[in-house]
């Protein structure tokens, strides 16, 4: 039996290079970490739009394993400069379910990256949980 799941759709942006945009094993979805990258691989120009993207992109992903943002337990979060944080986050925070209330949100380590690849000014990886 096959013990990793491809998981791949055209509504996120394609893989660069030899990995997949997520797999699934067991009962967990490892997303690749995202970039502010379209469906046609352009990249977004600025952080708020490159930040929606990411978003969107692992929507679509977690979407097609099964899951959803909601589904979420870890987050790493690269930033190409660390002050972008605090505007990253307000993006990120209003995009959690359960936005102004008290559930458990998912854990999350963040920092600033040397680079990031075709000049992103982020990357998102997360690793969901799938639902019974």
């Amino acid at each position: 039996m096959e013990n990793k799941i491809r998981i791949q759709t055209n509504a996120a942006s394609p893989a660069l290079g030899t990995y997949s945009q997520a797999i699934r094993t067991g009962d967990l979805v490892f997303v690749t970490g995202q970039t502010g990258r379209d469906e046609t691989g352009k990249l977004e120009e600025g952080l708020e739009a490159q930040t929606r993207r990411v978003l969107a992109n692992i929507d679509a992903i977690l979407n097609a394993a099964g899951c959803s943002n909601a589904d979420i337990v870890k987050v790493t979060l690269l930033l190409a400069d660390i002050k972008d944080f605090k505007a990253v986050d307000q993006l990120y925070a209003a995009w959690l379910p359960g936005h102004g209330v008290t559930p458990a949100k998912p854990a999350r380590t963040a920092f600033q990256a040397a680079a990031l690849p075709a000049g992103a000014l982020l990357m998102l990886e997360v690793v969901a949980a799938v639902p019974d």
